[in-house]
């Protein structure tokens, strides 16, 4: 199906989008906060030049989900200090979800990792977060150990 009114638009974030891209992720931490271990405190005062800061990065990668002019999903990419690509901040509203939207912004992400010349996308995701597991094992993802309440997961990228 072609993006169109009813389907939100996959859209890559540059500085300038930084509104949109703080809105959804305060309404991330907001109506989601049990699924991430930032909190809202940490980000919803933050200014422009925080906001701005991720996406001036030539390391760093963000695609929203917008459908009409409200973002409705966000997933980032961003290069760990071993250069190894990590999927991050993976969230769809709930009025949103169950229309495989989680899956495009994830694609999307895959594909900027891949782009990089990585072999693998890696990411980490509470343990206590088991709708996501299942996503990301879904979108084979698999278990590569972990640390504290948190657990790692990484796919191999194909060419």
């Amino acid at each position: 199906m072609a993006d169109g009114p009813g389907r939100p638009v996959l859209r890559a974030v540059a500085p300038a989008d930084w509104p949109l891209w703080r809105e959804a992720r305060i309404a991330s931490l907001t109506a989601s906060p049990e699924a991430f271990k930032a909190r809202l405190a940490d980000w919803e005062r933050g200014g422009e030049e925080q906001w701005r800061a991720r996406f001036d990065d030539p390391a760093a990668y963000g695609v929203l989900a917008v459908l009409g002019a409200r973002p409705v999903g966000l997933a980032a990419g961003l290069l760990a200090p071993d250069a190894v690509p990590e999927l991050r901040s993976v969230w769809v509203a709930p009025d949103a979800r169950g229309h495989g939207l989680a899956a495009r912004l994830i694609a999307s992400v895959e594909s900027w990792a891949h782009g990089t010349g990585a072999g693998v996308l890696r990411l980490s995701v509470l343990a206590s977060n088991v709708p996501a597991i299942t996503l990301y094992e879904r979108l084979g993802y698999a278990p590569d150990g972990g640390a504290g309440q948190e657990l790692f997961m990484t796919k191999e990228l194909s060419d």
